[in-house]
């Protein structure tokens, strides 16, 4: 084998253009974010410097400006910042991929200075065939210097003509990019990336109105001001006790115009291991299944990067809206996708921990107010429940159930409640509900004479719960109120013995199924019940009702046309005596008659069958049968 030779990668610089404008960025609106980024850096820099004492001049208030040109076809950003000189220049614009942020971040050790990876700047050419750079370094005895791209790896430096310190960056928009040349359009793009700089940003004028004057000699006048598309100390960077609920529920307005106020809040604010600043709303959920996501918005010292935060928010948490501000979340080099780490795995441990120290706080506080809010924000918790281990063993302890009475308790409470009635032959806590309270009624009603108690479940996650519930808790087995008779809902060791004979039990089976429907999913059983229970029921499967369900939620209401149920016919019923003294067509049409009774008590009776089923009951009711 021939001895080891090393060597260097080769890079073409004529392709690096093309490589920034088809790959380094996932969308070509991000330049202007990064230019204005670099610009606020560029301030920031220099206040340092001053803090310091390595700037002696005149500090002023650190100012972005943002000019449109539509006729020279030029987009302009200026900041009164750091500056540069000829070797600076040369530094960081003639070399890709050198970060002036982050060698003065080390050098100086100030966290809040944005850029990393030295690429920002070079997103200008996604919009601009060429770009152009006047500067002037803060130092004593700096030159003006200009420098200038059209694009390729060929540069220009000359003499510049700046005459205060700082930076004007001129892109000369492309044909395929003048959407950029858009007043309305720059300003969108500005007050969604850069709505909270810490640092003014202007973008021309407005015009407002002021009274002058006083008594009758007031008038109005109107004047131009700069206008400042951002607010430099947003609320989450404030500290908590320095804040109202009002400036929460402002702050709230601001961000999601024309919503409904959030019911609470929580002001995420910690320095160690990791910083991080933010205020997560918690909105009025609805009780529909299409939920609002993607309304966290995620910062990186007060820029805009995203509001697709699932990589550093669980999942059940993208319900909730605000704001979360972290320099310690790593992007890629484009700031637009997370990066997993051990700090994002931490801070999202700490945001599910923050979350549930919320509720459990509100819970104990005043839990008549919690349990005022718990049809609203239920949905939420139980969400995060099945999903997310860690939140559902710090939930367990505030999470609710609802009954038929509006009363509400605790899984704990409610097992002690229910124990001893509702305990069957295996041992299995029954746990009753209802998906339809008024649907229900007659059941609920007849259970509640047994002692039995009935909750309510009437959300299409509420199936995925209690899934979830009886795999984590021992002995509990959730049963809707129609599973099956009120008899054998709840098994007991003891077991009626039916009044009929076994050959007067087949005749009655012989009689249903000639009109029992298998074809549409029914299946006919009989069942010696008591004689409180209907003559004929309807009943649907637990298990394979719980299936279709969570099928018509993934597949929607087509995912399937097959419906599962039973007929019970009740043998110990007085009525199902007095259809075998019938005879003929008599006995099959008060068969049918009780059969239909079941299905029109389900919302199963509709078009022609409701229709025949009006005519008979007016001729059983005249004595014609």
């Amino acid at each position: 084998m021939s001895k080891q030779k090393k060597g260097n990668i080769e890079v073409q610089s004529e392709n690096i253009f093309d490589i920034i404008k088809r790959f380094l960025y996932s969308d070509q609106e991000i330049f202007l974010r990064e230019l204005v980024s670099n610009a606020v850096d560029a301030i920031q820099k220099l206040q340092t410097l001053a803090r310091k004492g390595e700037f002696k001049g005149e500090l002023e208030d650190g100012l972005v400006q943002i000019k449109l040109d539509e006729k020279a076809k030029t987009l302009t950003v200026s900041d009164n910042g750091i500056g540069m000189t000829e070797d600076e220049v040369r530094k960081y614009l003639n070399q890709i991929a050198v970060s002036g942020a982050k060698e003065f971040v080390e050098k100086y050790k100030d966290s809040n200075i944005i850029g990393n990876f030295g690429l920002g700047f070079y997103s200008a050419f996604m919009v601009a065939d060429k770009v152009e750079v006047q500067t002037l370094s803060y130092q004593e005895g700096a030159k003006p210097v200009k420098w200038s791209c059209e694009g390729t790896p060929e540069t220009t430096i000359s003499k510049g003509n700046r005459q205060t310190h700082g930076t004007d960056v001129i892109l000369h928009i492309s044909d395929d990019a003048k959407e950029f040349l858009d007043k309305h359009r720059i300003e969108e793009l500005l007050k969604k990336y850069d709505r909270f700089l810490p640092v003014k940003i202007q973008f021309g004028t407005r015009t407002i109105t002021e009274e002058i004057g006083e008594g009758d000699k007031k008038e109005k006048v109107t004047k131009e001001v700069p206008n400042i598309i951002n607010e430099v100390a947003p609320l989450w960077m404030k500290k908590p006790a320095d804040l109202k609920d009002e400036d929460y529920i402002s702050f709230y307005e601001y961000l999601y115009p024309m919503s409904a106020p959030p019911m609470f809040w929580i002001h995420l604010n910690i320095d160690f291991p990791f910083t991080l600043r933010g205020i997560l709303y918690f909105p009025k959920l609805t009780s529909q299944i299409e939920l609002e996501r993607n309304k966290i918005q995620l910062y990186a010292n007060q820029v805009y990067v995203t509001d697709q935060v699932k990589d550093i928010v669980p999942e059940f948490l993208t319900l909730l809206h605000g704001v979360i501000d972290s320099p310690d979340i790593p992007l890629n080099v484009s700031r637009s996708y997370l990066q997993s780490d051990s700090n994002v795995r931490q801070i999202t441990g700490y945001i599910t921990k923050k979350v549930a120290e919320k509720l459990k706080e509100l819970f104990t506080d005043d839990r008549k107010k919690f349990e005022k809010i718990w049809d609203d924000i239920s949905l939420f918790i139980k969400y995060g429940m099945i999903t997310d281990e860690k939140f559902y063993k710090r939930a367990r302890d505030f999470f609710l159930l609802k009954n038929t009475e509006n009363e509400y308790f605790t899984l704990d409470e409610y097992k002690e409640k229910v124990k001893a009635n509702q305990t069957d032959k295996n041992n299995n806590l029954i746990l009753l509900y209802t998906n339809h309270k008024d649907a229900h009624a007659h059941k609920v009603a007849l259970a509640r004479e047994r002692g039995y108690d009935v909750l309510i479940m009437n959300h299409p996650i509420d199936n995925h719960l209690m899934q979830h519930l009886e795999m984590k808790e021992e002995h509990l087995r959730f049963k809707r109120i129609d599973a099956d008779t009120l008899d054998h809902l709840i098994e007991k060791e003891e077991s009626q013995e039916s009044v009929l004979s076994e050959k007067e039990q087949k005749r009655v089976e012989e009689i249903f199924k000639e009109i029992v429907d298998e074809s549409k999913g029914g299946s006919l059983i009989l069942k010696a019940g008591s004689a409180k229970e209907p003559p004929v029921s309807i009943t649907r499967p637990e298990a394979l009702r719980r299936w279709q369900e969570m099928q018509m939620l993934q597949k929607g209401p087509d995912g399937t046309d097959f419906e599962v149920y039973n007929v019970v016919v009740n043998t110990n019923h007085p009525l199902i005596a007095k259809l075998l003294k019938k005879r003929g067509d008599n006995r099959q049409a008060f068969a049918k008659y009780l059969l239909d009774l079941a299905l029109l008590s389900h919302g199963m009776l509709k078009g022609d069958a409701m229709t025949a089923f009006v005519n008979n009951s007016f001729a059983f009711l005249s004595g014609e049968k």
